[in-house]
């Protein structure tokens, strides 16, 4: 690892991620606060100092005002180079909700950037349970298909609207479509 003047590196014009507006602010409020990171998390880059991992938090330390950054310089052909910005993009993990909601602080997760969904809450369905309900439900439902509600996170619901849509409009039994997929998933358990 060396120190180079920010100058001197370049940004990759084939950087695939970027980060914008409100999540680069926190970005750059992150390492406003805890600049010890970058002494642990050097930018990657080519011996031609084009970086192959950490152009944001590159542009996230010039905003902060450094001068000066550590790298380390790495010698890989192309193809080498072209994986690295990719698997250094990907997120193979993910997030162990539980662990988080009972181990951290919520307020400090988001202060540090971390977003965090937004979790439903619980609906409780035992009123169509009910015993009380049962018989005049089936006579007001004779012959009439029945309906059940399914969940969707707020970001998925257009796209679950128009695939009902769309099969509906072919006329397809979209509720016989669903129970096949969920017996077939059941059955892998």
């Amino acid at each position: 690892m060396i120190k180079v003047k920010v100058a001197a590196i370049k940004s990759n014009p084939k950087n695939p991620r970027l980060i914008k507006d409100d999540k680069f602010k926190k970005l750059v409020k992150s390492i406003k606060e805890f600049p010890e990171m970058e002494t642990v998390r050097p930018i990657v880059v080519n011996k031609d100092m084009v970086i192959l991992g950490g152009n944001m938090r590159y542009k996230a330390m010039i905003e902060c005002g450094y001068k000066e950054v550590n790298v380390m310089v790495v010698d890989w052909d192309e193809p080498k180079q072209n994986e690295f910005i990719i698997k250094d993009n990907v997120g193979f993990g993910e997030w162990e909700w539980e662990t988080v909601a009972n181990e951290w602080d919520e307020i400090e997760l988001k202060d540090w950037g971390l977003d965090l969904p937004m979790f439903a809450s619980p609906v409780d369905y035992s009123i169509l349970d009910s015993e009380d309900i049962s018989d005049q439900l089936n006579d007001m439902t004779n012959g009439v298909k029945k309906a059940i509600q399914i969940e969707f996170e707020a970001e998925h619901y257009e796209q679950a609207f128009e695939l009902v849509k769309f099969w509906r409009d072919k006329k397809a039994y979209v509720g016989g479509m669903i129970m096949e997929y969920l017996k077939a998933e059941k059955e892998k358990i």
